[in-house]
């Protein structure tokens, strides 16, 4: 049960119920996030505006779902998870892709690179070694792709630790359970 409920679409500020009509048009569902992010405009604003952001980025929605991925596993937010699986699948991602975007892997090296990227930066919070960053440059990227990455990787820790923190009843699919390494 969530300790910071969903609100009913009916309940909110039109301003925000606005912002809720756009999403339920662009998923074609309402998901519960959404409705928990509108007990503040400051909080849907905030998701809204970064993702807008991080869209119009290098990065493309296949990407940005494997990041997502990523850092939802890192972060262990099952709510994430479930999200970013039916939207993953809804961008065109394989469940084999889905599968090893959760452990920071990919089939193609740039997006590898991206998602090895992105899980030192969750583990590392930040302080990834320069070594690190070099053997990312070294692999096809710049330094405002070393930002790109990290926005993303903010965005989705923020969903996750709000997950968290409102305990959001899952309304995806749950994600399969992580296999042992």
């Amino acid at each position: 049960m969530s300790y910071i409920p969903a609100l009913p679409r009916n309940a909110v500020a039109p301003a925000v119920g606005a912002s809720l009509d756009a999403v339920q048009k662009k998923l074609g569902v309402l998901p519960n996030m959404f409705r928990t992010f509108a007990h503040t405009p400051v909080a849907l604003n905030a998701y809204l505006q970064l993702a807008e952001v991080a869209a119009s980025g290098r990065f493309d929605a296949k990407q940005r779902e494997l990041i997502a991925l990523a850092v939802g596993d890192r972060n262990g937010c099952d709510y994430c998870l479930a999200a970013h699986g039916a939207i993953g699948r809804m961008v065109g991602l394989a469940p084999g892709e889905i599968a090893a975007a959760r452990a920071a892997s990919a089939t193609r090296a740039g997006d590898a690179a991206v998602l090895a990227l992105a899980q030192r930066i969750v583990d590392a919070r930040g302080h990834v070694p320069t070594a690190e960053l070099d053997a990312f440059k070294a692999a096809g990227f710049d330094d405002a792709a070393i930002l790109e990455v990290l926005v993303n990787v903010v965005l989705n820790i923020y969903t996750n630790y709000t997950n968290h923190l409102a305990r959001t009843d899952i309304d995806f699919p749950a994600a399969p359970a992580a296999h042992a390494a």
